[in-house]
């Protein structure tokens, strides 16, 4: 054992010098070097005793200070001198002492070859022009296109993330491909195609991400922010999502499918009854037919239950989304508006059904009438639910002028306002708009 391992061993043994290397570590990593002042709170007398015997002088306050260039001075007074201070710490901690400089350009130079052997292998597959390469290539220098999530992966498994970014651009690499064909394929038949695994590319894994991201670089176009901007990227590219989980109710609508009025909906509305409606049903819409100039939609299931049951002439055309707008309902409003229909839509007064109601008037404007969610109605329909801050940040960047002050009232009162306290309302509402 030489000087500078007996040393180690020495302070090993002896706790009192455990927090005093703690930080002679921090300060090894930040300069390399011994220097820097050294600071320890509410030191024990055992630690004073051991820190001052090198020091050579005795510690009486409970707070330490010291130069971090005084106690390797001391320590070259002793029994164990020469010593090399560090080789001592690597010999303490059982690890070679590493800057925090230094460690960071090892990390870079590590993330440069995962990347360059990735490149490779998808040079190989397609050639050093294919998109896929390019956004590789644009990823690693640019920090975007799904940059982070290959880093948040690389830095819980390497291997398995070399694995899954080359799985990636095999999948991008087949898009271009079936592209100039234009076939289409469900997303789970691709997923399993490329990978084995029919989820493998299912939305919020971090393969479904990638690929997307991939999408959006090919496309010079955005990351999607919900789930219809998902389903239209993955659409616009061949993949057709999962279509039967999007779903919206509907009453007093026909449907035109391929150019002709579907019997089933048409059914439905002369039995005046209600029916869901998936993304499936809807995938060779043409047109749509209201019952009169007005639709209603609603948020909530049970609203749209109590509506149609108080109803006395059923002659409307009444939809529910059941929250946050699916594709169904996003798929159904634009043809709604070609109909020459008004929509008038009501939501909970919370941040999420007031976002939801803005976002619809923004994008169609004046012919989406925001109903029953002005401040007068908010404060009938006020409940004892709290709104946590992180959701009330959501009412800032509200536009519409009777959301806006809506908006203002719920940030100052901090509770929701929910449709089924204003039932009656709705139901008058519907009366009266209906009989003009």
């Amino acid at each position: 054992m030489n000087n500078n391992e007996a040393c180690a061993a020495y302070f090993n043994e002896n706790p009192a010098y455990q927090r005093c290397f703690a930080e002679f570590e921090k300060k090894w990593r930040s300069y390399g070097r011994v220097t820097g002042i050294i600071t320890l709170k509410h030191t024990s007398e055992e630690e004073r005793r051991a820190i001052g015997g090198i020091l050579g002088k005795v510690l009486y306050e409970d707070a330490v200070r010291f130069p971090f260039a005084e106690f390797e001075k001391g320590l070259q007074c002793t029994k164990f001198a020469p010593v090399n201070f560090e080789e001592v710490l690597e010999a303490y901690f059982g690890r070679k002492m590493i800057t925090t400089q230094r460690s960071r350009m090892e990390e870079e130079r590590g993330k440069a070859e995962f990347f360059e052997i990735v490149g490779g292998y998808l040079t190989e597959c397609a050639d050093s022009d294919s998109v896929v390469v390019s956004w590789l290539r644009e990823m690693f220098f640019k920090k975007k296109f799904g940059y982070q999530t290959v880093i948040r992966e690389y830095g819980r498994d390497r291997e398995q993330t070399e694995k899954l970014l080359k799985t990636v651009g095999r999948a991008l690499i087949f898009l271009e491909d079936i592209r100039e064909t234009e076939e289409e394929y469900p997303l789970a038949v691709f997923s399993a195609e490329i990978s084995g695994n029919p989820h493998y590319f299912d939305q919020g894994t971090a393969a479904g991400q990638l690929l997307v991201h991939g999408m959006c670089y090919a496309a010079r176009t955005d990351y999607p922010v919900n789930a219809h901007q998902w389903r239209e990227q993955l659409l616009s590219n061949g993949i057709v999502p999962d279509n039967i989980s999007s779903i919206v109710h509907i009453y007093g609508l026909r449907l035109q499918i391929n150019g002709d009025w579907h019997p089933a909906y048409d059914a439905f509305c002369r039995r005046q009854e209600s029916c869901a409606v998936t993304m499936e049903n809807l995938q060779e819409l043409t047109a749509v037919q209201p019952t009169g100039d007005k639709v209603y939609i609603v948020e909530n299931e049970m609203v749209f239950s109590y509506l149609l049951k108080h109803l006395e002439q059923k002659n409307v055309t009444l939809l529910c989304t059941s929250g946050q707008l699916r594709s169904a309902a996003v798929k159904l409003i634009p043809f709604l508006l070609d109909s020459g229909a008004d929509i008038y839509y009501s939501g909970d007064i919370d941040p999420d059904g007031i976002r939801i109601a803005d976002r619809l008037w923004r994008k169609y404007g004046d012919r989406i009438h925001v109903w029953r969610m002005s401040e007068g109605d908010y404060a009938k329909s006020l409940s004892e639910e709290e709104i946590g801050s992180i959701s009330m940040k959501k009412l800032e960047t509200v536009e519409n002028p009777v959301l806006r002050e809506t908006a203002r009232e719920v940030r100052k009162k901090k509770r929701a306002g929910y449709q089924e306290n204003i039932l009656k309302d709705l139901l008058e509402d519907m009366d009266s708009i209906k009989d003009r």
